[in-house]
């Protein structure tokens, strides 16, 4: 490594002023963790990166007081304690990694990231706050997710919600380019799915089963609104999965009503109820 990589920016840029902003440790934490330069915008408060950022597995509870701006490579602070986003980079040229953390919320995320944004195996139980841009891939896995509002409505890549608590897509984005992954939810519904998935739609592990979910989301693929490919294959469903969305055809006869009522109240789907 050069010896240029360790000349600190605040020694070519304002030298006086940067000492006044931060303390000792935090100009320490910011030469240890950036990879290229750094430089502080004294017009936003925000430290912009010519370059990556990684302070992964350091046991972090915040960002030591510091706010990113731009980031121009990724920014990885998975695997440490963060409980908050404040002060987190603004834009980020790169991927965005914060997954293995104790986030409850995305509050303070970047709202464009050119690369993946990965938040799994978090206690998230939304996403708002989550980056409206993303050109990569979004995974949000592995939480306590019952809603995806506040998802990015285009993704780049793919995006996985499995292992959630879900139990429709109501928010999810729109148009996905690569596989879209909602395994191991409570879905009873598809409605929120998205409109366009170029990958493989994976939804196993649901109250309602592939067999059934599948179909109807290929109708949607060409184009049929949910209650129309829901009602369209109705009679090719099982008791059990009819048991599960009957409440969603509201022209059901009464005899059927009652008796997919019953076999909702009494359990006898799968274990799930």
């Amino acid at each position: 490594m050069s010896r240029l990589k360790h000349i600190k920016p605040y020694q070519i840029f304002e030298s006086e002023p940067i000492r006044t902003v931060f303390t000792k440790e935090q100009l320490n934490w910011l030469d240890k963790c950036v990879d290229g330069s750094w430089k502080y915008n004294p017009q936003t408060g925000l430290v912009d990166v010519n370059g990556g950022f990684i302070c992964r597995r350091q046991n972090l509870r915040d960002f030591k007081g510091i706010k990113f701006g731009k980031v121009s490579e990724n920014f990885n602070c998975e695997h440490n304690e963060l409980t908050t986003l404040e002060g987190a980079p603004q834009s980020v040229n790169g991927n965005f990694d914060c997954n293995h953390n104790q986030l409850t919320s995305l509050e303070g995320a970047p709202q464009t990231v050119s690369g993946h944004f990965r938040c799994e195996l978090n206690q998230l139980t939304s996403l708002v706050g989550a980056p409206q841009t993303v050109k990569g891939g979004f995974d949000c896995s592995d939480n306590q997710l019952t809603s995806l509002v506040g998802a990015p409505q285009t993704v780049g890549s793919s995006f996985y919600c499995n292992r959630n608590q879900l139990t429709s897509l109501e928010g999810a984005p729109q148009s996905v380019d690569g596989d879209f992954n909602c395994e191991r939810n409570q879905l009873t519904t598809l409605k929120g799915a998205p409109k366009k998935v170029d990958g493989n739609f994976d939804c196993g592990g649901n109250p309602v089963s592939v067999g059934t979910l599948r179909p109807i989301f290929a109708l949607m693929k060409k184009g049929k609104p949910y209650q129309q490919a829901l009602e369209e294959y109705w009679p090719k469903m099982g008791d059990e999965d009819r048991a599960l969305m009957y409440k969603e055809m509201p022209n059901l006869p009464p005899e059927d009503e009652r008796k997919y009522k019953a076999l909702s109240a009494y359990g006898n789907i799968k274990g799930y109820l």
